[in-house]
């Protein structure tokens, strides 16, 4: 019963629009395929099926609906000759009507978008909003009001793809930002670290005792994050007391590694112990291997050879070779290498990163370090060596150690600052670049002679790096971004 009310609904709009003439003009336009849907059968309203014989067949817009409609034509022939017009039409069809032209609207301007008349492969009783859409323009005859047809599905598209437009459109800006703050964080680590060995090794040179320098560093950096918590510059961390277990081991490794490194700069020149840093992939490598278990393929060992290679011809060449410089920044290596395998194994999941993280770091190995430093070294030693680089050097010998200090801190936290923004194999390459970098800033500025076998071997070592991060990251990225 409701079917039939809404068909009769139907039939009398469009009996009533068919008394327009301007409307009479558009019906005998349309194909036969286009009466509306009481015109035909209730059996033509069933999904489409393959075209028959003797059947007429309605192509559609093959952008918007690759489709067909299939209307047998004998059906519909007998459909539209059944209907009866009604009295009102046969009243105003009996005079024949003169001819007036049909002025079609103008072309749209400019920018504009034509206006589409297109029909979907769904059943014709879902097209009425097109149907009216065009009979009451051309009864109105406004060619130009186009701002009541519905749009293309072309522009619906287009429309649709413009939010991710624009999002891409903001992400460029944001990507920029982001690229140049990293420039930003490698430029300052390097800077910092430079300026660090330099005011290390004359602090070293005037006062040689690494382990109260090394304390000093850990303090200075203990002293401007406690500070920097207290007035709110950085938010302190959450840790509770799992966390600082979980970082007890990495503090220890921390504490060696630190310690070693500066009594190799105490014995050697700054070049020759970054050459021999430059070796810890090798460490780390083979660490993972017999420690661990981890095995590795084939072009990952070989990328180790140039790096072993460079390291042993710069020490059988180097001019002021030292035995205990050279074990200390071996021992530092391994040492290092053993504090990225507690980070990876104890810190996973914690919440604690980047600057608050090596705060946390330096406290708890200040707290370590405080009585071997005394053991080995002690107060009445600091005390006599103390008066000695202050007579030697004047005043500014103070300013040195509260350089070196303070350096020491800003370059380490800017490094795991930028290892929040980066892969991991963008830092390791980065802290390649970083080392060339001190390595010829300390020999510009220590006038330290350099053979050029010595060159050569600095060069294979430091070049060999980099080809293992390369290497590495293709053949085991696994590897590279656990650590």
């Amino acid at each position: 019963m409701g079917t039939e009310n809404k068909r009769s609904a139907e039939e009398e709009a469009w009996h009533e629009a068919s008394n327009s003439k301007t409307a009479s003009l558009l019906l005998r336009a349309l194909p036969i395929n286009t009466f509306p849907p009481f015109l035909l059968p209730s059996d033509h309203h069933t999904p489409h099926k393959q075209p028959a014989a003797g059947t007429a067949t309605l192509r559609q817009d093959p952008e918007n609906s690759p489709a067909q409609t299939t209307l047998p034509t004998a059906t519909m022939l007998a459909a539209a000759a059944s209907v009866k017009p009604s009295a009102a039409v046969s009243a105003a069809t009996a005079k024949p009507a003169a001819f007036k032209p049909l002025h079609l609207p103008p072309l749209p301007a400019a920018g504009t978008r034509p206006l589409f008349l297109s029909v979907s492969a769904r059943p014709l009783y879902h097209q009425e909003h097109v149907l009216a859409t065009t009979v009451a323009m051309a009864a109105s005859g406004r060619g130009g009001d186009r701002a009541a047809s519905p749009a293309p599905p072309a522009a619906a598209a287009e429309g649709a793809a413009r939010p991710m437009e624009v999002a891409g459109a903001a992400a460029a800006p944001a990507d920029a930002s982001r690229r140049a703050r990293i420039g930003v964080y490698f430029a300052t680590w390097w800077a910092l670290n430079v300026i660090f060995n330099i005011y290390n090794k004359k602090v070293l040179n005037a006062f040689p005792y690494p382990w109260l320098t090394s304390l000093l560093s850990l303090a200075a950096g203990s002293a401007i994050m406690l500070a920097s918590w207290a007035t709110r510059i950085a938010e302190p961390p959450q840790a509770d007391l799992d966390f600082w277990k979980a970082l007890s081991p990495v503090a220890i490794a921390h504490t060696i590694g630190h310690v070693a490194a500066t009594v190799s700069m105490a014995k050697v020149a700054v070049s020759f112990t970054h050459i021999i840093k430059s070796g810890e992939p090798a460490f780390s490598v083979l660490v993972s291997r017999f420690f661990l278990g981890e095995h590795f393929p084939a072009p990952v060992y070989f990328s180790l050879l140039p790096i072993i290679g460079g390291c042993a011809l710069a020490a059988v060449t180097e001019l002021n070779f030292n035995m205990v410089g050279f074990m200390g920044a071996m021992i530092s290596n391994l040492a290092f290498v053993f504090r990225n395998i507690f980070s990876k194994k104890g810190m996973k999941g914690k919440s604690v990163s980047g600057m608050n993280y090596y705060a946390c770091l330096s406290m708890m190995s200040l707290v370590i370090l405080f009585p071997f430093a005394i053991a080995m070294e002690g107060p009445k030693v600091w005390a006599a060596g103390w008066q000695k680089a202050v007579a030697d050097i004047g005043p500014h010998f103070v300013w040195w150690v509260a350089a070196q200090s303070v350096f020491y801190h800003l370059y380490n936290q800017v490094s795991y600052m930028s290892l929040d923004e980066i892969s991991p194999l963008t830092f390791s390459v980065g802290n390649t670049m970083k080392r060339i970098s001190v390595i010829v800033a300390s020999i510009i500025i220590f006038q330290n002679p350099v053979q050029p076998v010595n060159a050569l071997g600095a060069a294979i070592a430091i070049f060999g790096t980099f080809i293992y991060s390369q290497v590495i990251q293709h053949v085991y990225p696994e590897f590279i971004t656990a650590r």
